[in-house]
């Protein structure tokens, strides 16, 4: 990079955290501080919370997401496969299936 960009670069950061420095401190500034026990509390559509916020959840919520990680990661992994299937050749095939064999067994 020649120095003149580098020079405009440090003079757009500095313009940038300079102004959100400024709406910060603003807020800051003029903002309204309230401390009824209200505020605190969530506000979800006038509906007044009830119960916790941290239910048990059921040994198969963490079953279906674990499927949900596995084939999603194998998709990204086959998809980019796919992309350079042809450069690959039959070794990339076989490593592909030895992909899908590890992570079928680790299904299983």
């Amino acid at each position: 990079m020649r120095a003149d960009s580098l020079g405009a670069l440090a003079l757009y950061a500095g313009a940038v955290v300079a102004l959100v420095a400024a709406m910060v401190g603003l807020s800051w500034v003029l903002g309204e501080r309230h401390r009824e026990r209200a505020t605190g509390q969530p506000y979800e559509s006038g509906i007044l919370p009830t119960g916790s916020a941290r239910p048990r959840l059921s040994a198969k919520f963490y079953l279906v997401a674990m499927f949900f990680v596995v084939f999603d990661v194998e998709a990204v992994f086959i998809v980019a496969w796919a992309a350079a299937a042809v450069d690959l050749g039959w070794t990339g095939y076989v490593e592909l299936l030895v992909f899908v064999g590890i992570l079928g067994a680790i299904l299983a």
